[in-house]
């Protein structure tokens, strides 16, 4: 299991205000913090200062910052990329470079003495991960992250994730990505609507966003990128992230029987492995409810997304619950009882045979 995080923007903030988001991501289990150090304005040592503090309240609750840097920061607090202890007196546990070095320098990095994780870029697409392990880096302190866009339409294909992220994955390296809130407006830059890794995922709610990068499994990782996230969405992340099984948001016809309601929300469902291209089968519930009445209702032409239940003419399928994955005609043996929320649809293309969900 990997671990969820919150951003920070600290020169744009207050103590006081970073100090509150915190604690209330730390309640629902949020161990880590991004924050951005690309750029320093104003006067170093005020920054610097105004850093520290915050990412050593972190770290006395248990929460772990990554600061993100570029060359030019380097220059700027003159620090070499063979002594990290600026960065260890700041009580970052490691630090993100958001553009690379030559590969040589990485390598070196991961071999600091004061066991700092060196983070890098996983959204490029070059051959640069190839290149820094022809330098044997330490792996223990190797990581990898996604980078995310604030600029609308900017964000990163799903197909140049998955090529990217694959190439992570086989050299066993951890992974992170970001997922955006839709209540937050702070970021590193004046301009941004959203921070998120993937652009298909900018107007999304924070559950089917977490729930994605779940059911993909390929992220270890996954950080809100810009500030402040609602409780109500930090609550809704945890739970996506943690929660036992993934959860899918659906919405119900009016008019349910108490055995349909109880078939949708209180059990959990398993795609029967010998699968269908016209639906995702959960047969349990057939067998569980084989002495319920179902009379026919909404027994509607059926579109991908929808909830069904057999109904009582549908012999030994009786209580069978189904989710359309493809439009199918209805010969009055299903009912349609709600459909998967239209902005979740998606989701049901990573589910995979013999998985495990719910819905909500």
């Amino acid at each position: 299991m990997g671990s969820i995080g919150v951003s920070i923007y600290a020169a744009k903030s207050t103590f006081e205000a970073d100090k509150a988001y915190l604690d209330l991501a730390r309640k629902y289990g949020f161990t880590r913090i991004f924050t951005s150090l690309l750029e320093i304005e104003d006067d170093a040592d005020t920054v610097i200062n105004k850093f520290k503090k915050i990412i050593e309240y972190g770290n006395s609750i248990g929460m772990e910052t990554i600061l993100d840097i570029n060359p030019g920061l380097f220059k700027q607090l003159n620090i070499s990329y063979d002594d990290l202890s600026f960065f260890k007196e700041l009580g970052a546990a490691g630090i993100r470079l958001d553009i690379g070095f030559t590969g040589l320098e990485e390598s070196m990095m991961t071999k600091n003495s004061d066991h700092l994780k060196i983070e890098v870029n996983m959204s490029s697409g070059t051959k640069y991960l190839e290149n820094i392990l022809s330098y044997h880096p330490n792996k223990d302190n190797f990581c990898a992250s996604h980078n995310f866009y604030p600029q609308k339409y900017s964000g990163i294909s799903q197909s140049h994730f998955e090529e990217t992220t694959a190439l992570f994955n086989k050299h066993n390296v951890r992974t992170a990505a970001f997922v955006t809130s839709q209540d937050g407006e702070l970021g590193p830059w004046p301009v941004q609507t959203g921070l998120c890794t993937l652009e298909q995922h900018r107007n999304l709610n924070i559950q089917t966003q977490v729930t994605h990068y779940r059911l993909m499994g390929t992220i270890d990782d996954l950080l809100i990128g810009n500030a402040y996230a609602s409780e109500e969405e930090l609550k809704a992340m945890s739970d996506a992230y943690f929660g036992p099984h993934p959860i899918f948001e659906i919405e119900c016809v009016e008019g349910l029987s108490d055995v349909e309601k109880r078939i949708i929300f209180d059990e959990v469902h398993i795609y029967r492995g010998d699968r269908s291209e016209y639906m995702i089968r959960s047969t349990s519930t057939r067998v569980k409810y084989k002495n319920e009445d179902f009379p026919a209702h909404h027994t509607d032409p059926i579109k991908k997304g929808d909830i069904l239940i057999g109904n009582d003419d549908f012999g030994q399928y009786k209580g069978e619950t189904q989710i359309a994955i493809k439009d199918m005609e209805n010969d009055g043996t299903r009912n349609v009882v709600g459909q998967i929320k239209k902005d979740a649809i998606f989701l049901l293309d990573y589910l995979k045979p013999w998985s495990s969900f719910k819905m909500s």
